[in-house]
């Protein structure tokens, strides 16, 4: 957010903050979410550099269009699992997985 939008809300009675503040998260749980959305980021990302549609993701990890779409949205009940898996499937070597949970 922009210093002069940030300056506004607050001078309206507005608190701006990270996600971490507001629902007053752990270390730990403020990491695992930015490790699930670099994932789910990622696939989306890899899936679109590699030219195919959500369907044809979902055939190659046995699931459902629907399920790749909460992947790639970051959807919590997704896990960890199928995001690497799904990665894995669209070809991503360690080093790409490295790269995608060290991006900042």
């Amino acid at each position: 957010m922009d210093e002069q939008k940030r300056k506004r809300l607050e001078a309206r009675g507005w608190k701006v903050g990270t996600a971490k503040d507001v629902l007053k998260l752990s270390e730990d749980e403020a990491a695992y979410i930015d490790l699930r959305l670099r994932l789910s980021e990622g696939l989306k990302a890899k899936r679109i550099n590699s030219g195919l549609t959500q369907i044809q993701l979902a055939k190659a990890v046995q699931s459902s269009q629907s399920r790749v779409a909460k992947m790639e949205a970051g959807d919590p009940t997704v896990t960890l699992d199928l995001l690497v898996r799904s990665l894995l499937a669209l070809g991503a070597s360690n080093t790409d997985l490295a790269r995608i949970i060290s991006r900042r």
